[in-house]
């Protein structure tokens, strides 16, 4: 993507008598603290890195990148605190929109409050955009208007913008200027729509009601040798019609579809329940309410949805996930070994590029109870010179969800962990020597993280005592109610762990 240094030339000088120039007071008013939302980071990014960028404005306080409570992953954002309301707004002028490991980040004030973070006063959008036009470019121009919260321009997995953005205005005020001075105005030689911003499920019940009052009919197998009039003759029966054209390529040949457009809805409607399947010149005619791209492809990607959830509730229970295979196990084998548990769809064994076993495979019966069953006497048996491990085939975000789940209650079982006492060895914890532990955010006014240095070693100065007992940590009291929102597994590994030490 290209970078732009300066605002976007706007190619209307006679307009630039209404550009108001950035207000004297700053947006940091609104905050009473340093915190700082930092976006679009690159995932390798580290709060080290970090922390050697927003250091340099002034003394840092903390500094953390969000990350998958399971895979650790960096989620692409970060927020910085700083010791001083006034640093943090030093930061956002100086580094906002600077280059991170080849990506340009973003920078604004962090609002911990979800309703004024939702709000969508002050918030504009902006479409037709030129390609070229990246945030730093969209955020210089806009900011002649008011103080900015917000600024972006909607990329592609590619990084390419997909030709709109927004800009979120500290006020409603700022956000009616800009509207007022730049819809409709040539940005890079394009005129671009400026507007404020309308909530999806706005948006979504305004297409509800058009699609209620559509006029516009959609008509395609249309035999290519049927003219734009006979197409009208044909419609006009059933009301007037503002519009009629058959869709032609280069060379002026039709491409078989077309649009014709009636004056009342009513009209419209009784077109297409009447002449949808009829016969017209030899071809049954398909005839609809017309769409708009964007709602064609909104459909299409709910229909794929749809599909795939179909397919994947019918799958749901019967198909079963096989792991630690001996390497020598093909497809025919992993069928042999469950086709005495019930009739079996599918088995197959996953394999590499170089066609070698990856030790696992998948086994789809016709019934959940058949699965069940081959789970509950298969489970652990040693097939080969391994124990199988056979478990209910669960979706990528079923086990990430789960796994999650897992995480969150075993902080809450023992938040506070029992410390260990090093053996033979009278006293408090502070007398043995602490393993070194490195911070991930340096101490403000240092370039790199601090390398602690162990303690010296303190074994000579402790007197021999009898073995300490060991104490247990203490599980978190579990009821039926927390019990309940867990898949079977995790239950049946909850139980065993409260279970096994009264056995």
């Amino acid at each position: 993507m290209a970078t732009s240094n300066s605002p976007i030339d706007t190619s209307l000088t006679e307009s630039s008598s209404h550009l108001s120039s950035p207000p004297e007071h700053s947006s940091a008013a609104s905050f009473t603290s340093g915190s700082l939302y930092v976006g679009d980071l690159d995932p390798s990014v580290t709060e080290a890195m970090l922390f050697e960028m927003f250091n340099m404005i002034g003394p840092v306080s903390s500094i953390r990148v969000c990350r998958d409570a399971v895979t650790r992953r960096s989620l692409g954002y970060a927020y910085v605190n700083y010791h001083r309301i006034s640093d943090a707004e030093k930061a956002i002028e100086a580094l906002n929109y600077s280059s991170i490991k080849g990506r340009s980040c973003r920078i604004m004030w962090s609002q911990r409050d979800p309703a004024l973070r939702k709000t969508n006063a002050g918030n504009i959008f902006i479409k037709n955009l030129d390609p070229t036009i990246d945030h730093k470019a969209l955020h210089d121009t806009f900011s002649a208007f008011g103080n900015i919260l917000s600024c972006k321009i909607a990329l592609d997995e590619e990084g390419r913008s997909k030709g709109y953005g927004f800009v979120h205005y500290e006020s409603q005020e700022f956000a009616e200027k800009a509207i007022a001075n730049v819809n409709g105005m040539l940005l890079n030689d394009r005129k671009v729509y400026v507007g404020f911003y309308i909530p999806k499920k706005e948006r979504q019940s305004k297409v509800e009601g058009f699609r209620a009052q559509f006029t516009n009919v959609y008509v395609k197998n249309i035999p290519l040798d049927v003219s734009d009039e006979e197409l009208r003759e044909l419609f006009g029966k059933y009301g007037a019609i503002t519009s009629c054209l058959i869709t032609k390529d280069n060379i002026g040949v039709s491409r078989g579809f077309g649009f014709v457009n009636f004056e009342k809805h009513e009209d419209a409607q009784r077109a297409v329940d009447e002449l949808h399947g009829n016969d017209f010149h030899g071809q049954n005619l398909y005839v609809s309410r017309a769409q708009k791209k964007s709602e064609r492809e909104e459909e299409l990607r709910r229909q794929y949805e749809d599909a795939k959830m179909e397919k994947l509730n019918k799958y749901q229970g019967v198909n079963l996930y096989v792991k630690n295979l001996d390497d020598d196990v093909d497809d025919d084998q992993l069928r042999e070994i469950f086709s005495v548990y019930g009739v079996i769809t599918s088995a197959k064994i996953m394999r590499s590029e170089t066609n070698e076993s990856r030790g696992f495979g998948f086994v789809c019966f016709t019934s959940p109870e058949e699965a069940t069953r081959a789970v509950t006497e298969i489970n652990g048996r040693i097939i080969g010179t391994k124990p199988i491990y056979v478990a209910i085939a669960q979706r990528k975000e079923d086990r990430r969800s789960q796994m999650a789940q897992l995480f969150q209650l075993k902080q809450r079982m023992n938040p506070n962990p029992v410390p260990m006492y090093a053996p033979n060895m009278y006293g408090p914890p502070s007398m043995v020597a602490a393993r070194p532990v490195y911070s991930a955010v340096p101490f403000p006014g240092q370039a790199y993280p601090v390398m602690p240095r162990p303690a010296p070693p303190m074994l000579a100065q402790a007197r021999p005592a009898p073995p300490m007992p060991v104490v247990e940590p203490a599980l978190h009291p579990l009821n039926a109610k927390d019990l309940a929102s867990f898949p079977a597994e995790v239950q049946k590994q909850m139980l065993g762990e409260r279970l096994y030490p009264i056995m």
